[in-house]
């Protein structure tokens, strides 16, 4: 319910109804980045996401008939869930407080409480607290949000680029919705950044830049689905474009790609991505695909990710997947460790790339893992089985008179090598682990 005009807002920066708020933001964002001078004012400005904001899809209905509860928005970065958050506030003539997961703490979270609540007793008006990262929050800062979102004092939107099963505790997770953001395609990222070419008001319609097709589809593609860093890398290449006589700016490939170098790799290290690329490698080693191995490989060693955790796992699974079957693969493996060791990138991605491809084209065997595994189950189980007599040493006389060392036979002694000495513990003799 809008707020009455005679009565003060608690957040003064947001005083103004909607519209004008939108219209208030041209002369805030003047100076800022086109990533956030583009940002979509209303669901037909916005982009994507066709399987939540479709004519007749969940989510859009649940905007449009204002019957929105509090949700969690989960996917990449670049893919508008900030966007989302800020058009749905206005959509339904909420105040919007954005919150910041990484600097704030409980404090802050019952202050921000406090207000929303009386904002809805005094001004009869909504609160869409907004939350970035907030996978970053603990359990008990999450908790903390429990009694607003049931009581209803707040809307609350969550955004996180993990997956919420793990980094939601249950208790607020099961009081959400929770909607995934899809990866932008390329060609959703072609048309964002043509409106922002043609948009003189918010865009870099008056630089007069001129891009062709073709360099635009690489650099959709060089941005891996981010609107975000698409539109940035986009604006750098403009305002490196040397304007001509007539004020026109032809973005030429070295401009196109001194932006794109000094543009951030999507990657992170330490979240879902990173677990979800390095799994694509291990199990495309593990299928003999040679080509996906390289290609994972390529878009970890791309993406910046740390080329010893990459190393670590080539030589893990040269002797769980390839093992005894090519006892050759955990050298080469750690030859290239050691070689990334002494060398760093970029020159040690040759040395990743060729222990990877070894693994990928050498025969599979699990038999070690397997044996392994099997083995350890047992010696977890028998822990307190005591070392049979005859495979004691006895180095001194009381061991000897207690029997230690007793009826060992000296495998050389046979003419086989072997002998018929039983060296399991006796709750496990005639135990196999290891099948030729």
């Amino acid at each position: 319910m809008p707020s009455s005009k005679h009565e003060s807002s608690l957040f003064p920066e947001l005083e103004a109804p909607p519209k004008s708020r939108a219209k208030g933001l041209k002369t805030d964002l003047s100076s800022a980045p086109l990533a956030e001078r583009m940002r979509p004012r209303t669901l037909e400005e916005f982009v994507g996401q066709e399987h939540l904001l479709a004519p007749g899809k969940m989510l859009r209905r649940l905007i449009e008939e204002d019957r929105l509860t509090s949700l969690v928005f989960w996917g990449p970065p670049g893919t508008g869930k900030t966007t989302l958050a800020q058009i749905i506030a206005h959509r339904t003539e909420s105040e919007f407080v954005p919150f910041s997961a990484v600097t704030s703490g409980i404090k802050e979270i019952k202050q921000v409480m406090s207000e929303a609540g009386e904002v809805k007793t005094k001004l009869h008006r909504r609160t869409v607290l907004f939350v970035d990262e907030i996978h970053r929050f603990n359990r008990a800062q999450q908790d903390a949000f429990l009694p607003y979102v049931e009581t209803g004092t707040i809307i609350l939107i969550g955004a996180t680029t993990e997956n919420p099963s793990f980094e939601i505790n249950s208790a607020l997770l099961s009081r959400l919705k929770v909607f995934v953001l899809n990866q932008l395609t390329a060609d959703e990222i072609v048309k964002i950044l043509q409106q922002a070419l043609t948009d003189s008001e918010r865009g870099l319609g008056k630089l007069n830049a001129e891009i062709s097709e073709d360099q635009l589809a690489r650099l959709a593609m060089h941005t891996g689905g981010d609107a975000r860093t698409a539109l940035n890398t986009l604006e750098l290449a403009a305002l490196s474009a040397k304007p001509d006589e007539a004020g026109q700016r032809t973005i030429t490939e070295e401009d196109l790609q001194e932006a794109m170098q000094r543009a951030a790799a999507l990657y992170d290290k330490t979240g879902e991505q990173h677990y979800n690329l390095i799994s694509a490698f291990i199990k495309s080693i593990r299928n003999s695909d040679a080509d996906a191995t390289l290609y994972w490989l390529a878009r970890m060693i791309e993406g910046g990710e740390d080329p010893m955790y990459i190393a670590r796992r080539i030589v893990h699974h040269a002797s769980e997947d390839v093992g005894l079957a090519d006892p050759q693969a955990l050298v080469v493996a750690s030859a290239a460790s050691q070689a990334t060791h002494l060398i760093g990138l970029p020159e040690a991605k040759y040395a990743l790339a060729e222990a990877a491809l070894y693994l990928a084209l050498a025969p599979k065997s699990n038999k070690v893992a397997v044996a392994y595994e099997t083995a350890a189950a047992d010696a977890r189980a028998t822990q307190a089985e005591p070392v049979p007599l005859h495979l004691r040493n006895a180095p001194t006389g009381l061991m000897k008179g207690l029997g230690y060392g007793k009826n060992y036979k000296y495998a050389h002694d046979f003419e086989e090598g072997k002998t018929d000495m039983v060296c399991l513990p006796e709750k496990l003799n005639g135990r196999r682990y290891y099948e030729e």
